[in-house]
């Protein structure tokens, strides 16, 4: 058993399993019970995948008050107690959605493309939260967005964490590693044609799921009363040539790995038909492990 680097007062472990990189959570136990079940959650971003995942634990932690907002509260599943539209680009519409809340989780959106445009709309949810009064921020960062980063937006998560902090309200700040889940893009052209092509060299990232982030979210916004920041992250940081191996040997199939520049594998990932918007995410992330940051 290893024991994830998250939030303290979430006490989980997790355990690799031979399906490549996947982990198991024990339940919340000892100090960790939640004591925030009757605290009035709110949780942006809601139709989305992370959000949806944050709610579905909250429900089975027996969160009593949990709003969800989306830009399409349609499209929001029916874990919530009430569902509202909130668009960072609608700041009257995030003024009406905080007042009252003591429990923010802000998941940060998907607008990777324009560079600034991520942190003005962040600042917009923040600002909106500080306004309502709300008892306490938590916000869906990423790894190391420090100023040596060389992923395009992590200066828009930075900002966005500077001005969290600036409202003077407890907040968690989540780092929430890569996604392993994320692979699943590339893998069925490695499957087809036998190689993985990677301009990572032998850099390597500590991948955590999607469901294991959301884990420590919830853990998060049931347990935590002090200000903190969080490295979400995987139990090992893991080579290409490893992935390739546990891969080969999990499905009885031959993989070679074939190093690449970071133009080459961007192009060809293009032409395999990944989509754009995970284009933007996942293409820098080669030349920040092949150097080490």
């Amino acid at each position: 058993m290893i024991t994830l680097r998250h939030t303290r007062a979430f006490l989980c472990s997790l355990t690799t399993v031979p399906r490549m990189h996947q982990v198991l959570y024990c339940n919340l136990k000892g100090n960790a019970m939640p004591h925030f079940r009757d605290a009035r959650i709110f949780i942006t971003g809601a139709s989305g995948k992370f959000a949806t995942q944050v709610l579905r634990a909250l429900n089975a932690q027996g969160a009593r008050y949990v709003t969800a907002g989306s830009r399409f509260p349609v499209r929001i599943s029916g874990l919530a107690e009430s569902k509202i539209r909130v668009d960072f680009d609608d700041p009257v519409s995030l003024d009406e959605a905080f007042e009252g809340i003591d429990r923010l989780l802000i998941v940060a959106t998907d607008a990777l493309g324009e560079p600034g445009k991520l942190a003005r709309q962040q600042k917009a949810a923040i600002e909106a939260a500080a306004k309502a009064g709300v008892g306490h921020i938590l916000y869906t960062s990423m790894t190391n967005p420090g100023p040596e980063s060389l992923i395009p937006f992590a200066p828009d998560h930075r900002s966005s964490e500077e001005a969290v902090i600036a409202t003077g309200i407890p907040y968690t700040i989540l780092r929430n590693n890569w996604y392993f889940d994320n692979l699943l893009f590339t893998m069925p052209s490695v499957l087809a044609s036998g190689r993985w092509y990677t301009a990572a060299g032998d850099g390597t990232v500590g991948y955590v799921t999607r469901l294991d982030c959301a884990a420590a979210a919830t853990g998060a916004l049931l347990t935590e009363d002090q200000s903190s920041i969080q490295d979400i992250t995987g139990p090992v940081a893991l080579t290409v040539d490893a992935l390739a191996t546990a891969t080969s040997k999990q499905l009885g199939k031959p993989i070679e790995v074939v190093k690449v520049s970071d133009d080459a594998l961007a192009a060809g990932m293009r032409d395999a038909g990944v989509p754009t918007h995970s284009l933007s995410s996942w293409s820098p992330l080669m030349p920040t492990c092949a150097q080490g940051t």
